[in-house]
């Protein structure tokens, strides 16, 4: 099979993209927290979420405190719960874009492509899962958890990265005291 050079240099630039994103300052974890115990959750929040639209809009959380987040997709599209700080999402943004591009993440749906292969001319796709700690995908009629204990006091967003979503208002504050 023979690649024609414009199909090579986007599969590269794609590449490249994904890497630096992975790589940029934005994806650091710095003062959000880490992922939290579930034996140790101090209150649960329900979090609505549709095309396009989280509810609640806004949160306060007390630094120190571990939150069951209840995540229910109630749209049609695949969304996402991304916690961090507005610099993060930006560069999230950037890995998003490049898993619908090589067909990781659909509009409606991840896929596991720990199974297929991704070797295309001898490189392989590295960087294309989604598994930040910070971040959970859910899918249409889903629904999804996730354990964060907050650190310091700081001003967080909460976020669905899928291309576009962010954009269209699917974000929310995030007030840590």
């Amino acid at each position: 099979m023979k690649l024609r050079p414009a199909f090579i240099i986007t599969t590269l630039g794609l590449l490249l993209s994904a890497a630096n994103a992975l790589a940029s300052p934005g994806h650091k974890k710095d003062s959000i927290g880490q992922p939290g115990d579930s034996q140790a959750v101090d209150r649960t929040i329900e979090v609505r979420m549709g095309d396009i639209f989280f509810e609640p809009k806004a949160m306060e959380i007390k630094a120190g405190e571990t939150v069951r987040f209840v995540l229910l997709n109630e749209g049609a599209l695949l969304h996402e719960f991304n916690l961090g700080k507005a610099a993060s999402h930006a560069a999230h943004q950037k890995e998003m874009a490049a898993m619908f591009q090589n067909g990781t993440l659909s509009p409606t749906a991840a896929h596991d492509m720990s199974k297929m292969d991704h070797a295309m001319g001898g490189m392989k796709m590295v960087g294309m899962e989604h598994d930040d700690p910070n971040s959970v995908l859910v899918e249409p009629g889903a629904r999804e958890e996730l354990i964060w204990t907050f650190s310091d006091a700081t001003d967080l967003e909460f976020a669905c990265n899928v291309p576009g979503h962010y954009q269209s208002g699917m974000v929310g504050k995030v007030t840590v005291r």
